[in-house]
This record gives C-alpha cells, structure tokens and sequence, in this order.
C-alpha cells in the first residue's frame, strides 16, 4: 500500500479532527525521527496509522480483541481511552497486512508508553504528545524538552 492509499483509509475511518491530528502526528515523528537517527518513513507511517481505531466503538474494540484472543488486564478493562492503541496495533498488522515491528509496537505504545521502550515507540509516542495540533498549556516547554531528548 502506499502512503494515499493508508490515508484514504484513515478518512473513512476518522472523524475530521482526529485525522487532521493524524497527519500532524505524521509530520512529527518524520521530524523527531530525523533528528534522532530512526527511519522517517517509517515513523511517518506509524504516527500517521497510530489512531486508526480511535474512532470506533468500545464494543467493536472489545471484539477485534476477543477475535484475536487479547485478554484485557484489570487496569486495561477499566481503561477504555487506551483501548485504540492495542486495537490499532492488531488491525495494522491483521487487516491491513503490515508487518513491521517497530510500526506495529509504536502504534501499540503510543498511549501507555512501557519500560524500555525503543527509539521508534518513544518517538510515536512523544509525537502524540507534541504534534502541531496540541494546544494544551506547557506545550512550548513540552515541545522544547522533545527537543534536548526524547527521554
């Protein structure tokens, strides 16, 4: 598939915002990704695919884990706002057919975060937090501190 071909799933999945904050997200791990050494491509791909199931339902979430036999922890039940990470994760790799690792942990991890995390899920996950699109306060020192380290 090429990149139009992933965006045009992206609009028929996503609402307007969510994909215009999907394309931002894009564009901020190629960023993050050519200053810190990962393949920008790739990061562009994962930060544009990252939220491919934000926008569906709690009850079609909780059957594409049932299909795929994920059991959900106590913590994770009780999470649904982190759902679409987990689901985004097995529907890149299950239905649309992309098997790249770093991708495919990268969507997965982009809300958690976890121990030990590799360069390309910090990068996903910072770009979610510092993509142009956020407006939250702090976002300036946020964005400043992505920038001395991705830690």
């Amino acid at each position: 598939m090429t990149l139009e071909d992933y965006k045009i799933i992206l609009r028929d999945r996503l609402n307007e915002k969510r994909y215009y904050h999907s394309l931002c997200v894009a564009d901020e791990a190629r960023r993050l990704a050519e200053k810190y050494g990962a393949d920008a491509d790739k990061m562009y791909l994962a930060g544009l695919l990252h939220d491919v199931t934000k926008n569906i339902s709690d009850d079609e979430q909780l059957q594409t884990f049932e299909k795929f036999d994920i059991m959900l922890s106590v913590t994770e039940k009780a999470s649904p706002q982190i759902w679409h990470a987990m689901s985004g994760a097995l529907y890149v790799k299950h239905v649309l057919g992309l098997n790249d690792d770093e991708v495919v942990s990268a969507i997965r991890y982009h809300t958690t975060g976890k121990a030990d995390m590799t360069l390309e899920q910090k990068i996903v996950f910072v770009a979610d937090l510092t993509s142009a699109d956020r407006n939250y306060p702090d976002i300036k020192e946020i964005r400043a501190a992505a920038d001395r380290s991705l830690d």
